[in-house]
């Protein structure tokens, strides 16, 4: 029961520390912002998590494992639809920045240098999402090519920087449209 508590806490930690690095970026949020708002003492945060690296790569990977598994629900349980309809489900699960990837783009240009343990997880989802992407278009296309599957990613990421600078959704979904009348 003992480690049913300690992980429930840990979980604790890391959904509070999900919102602030969203909220704040990983810069400005400090060890100490969350360990306030987890209500947790310094002591038990570091015996739980040891740095802040080691917190943001658990707080990536979370998210990425969530990511994962709804990536790869959109692909394998919804074979009767189009490959129309699989691309544009990924794209707006991502193109969101209410959603668990947002934090993985933001790792992509915050923490390169500073945490690049952290920086890795990151990466590495990017790399299996390019390769779901290229796998999913080479089961309907006769002729693909990775940079089809690297445009889609890209065009994910724009529209994160669109939502954050306009909020429109328009463009967001304009950009999909164009996408998809080329597949």
């Amino acid at each position: 029961m003992k480690n049913l508590d300690a992980s429930r806490r840990a979980l604790h930690v890391i959904h509070t520390a999900t919102d602030l690095f969203n909220q704040h970026g990983f810069n400005k949020t400090g060890v100490d912002l969350i360990i306030a708002n987890s209500q947790m003492t310094k002591g038990t945060f570091y015996n739980y998590f040891h740095s802040k690296e080691r917190l943001i790569q658990m707080c990536l990977t979370f998210q990425k494992d969530v990511l994962m598994e709804k990536v790869r629900v959109e692909i394998e349980t919804t074979q009767y639809l189009t490959l129309t309809h699989k691309l544009r489900q990924i794209y707006l699960l991502h193109a969101d920045i209410k959603s668990p990837y947002y934090l993985l783009f933001k790792a992509v240009f915050e923490i390169k240098s500073i945490y690049p343990t952290a920086y890795q997880t990151a990466i590495r989802y990017r790399r299996w999402l390019k390769n779901e992407i290229f796998c999913l278009l080479s089961e309907t296309k006769k002729t693909v090519s990775y940079a089809e599957a690297e445009i889609f990613v890209f065009m994910i990421d724009g529209a994160i920087m669109e939502l954050l600078s306009s909020d429109d959704e328009r463009e967001r979904d304009a950009l999909l449209e164009y996408f998809l009348k080329r597949v």
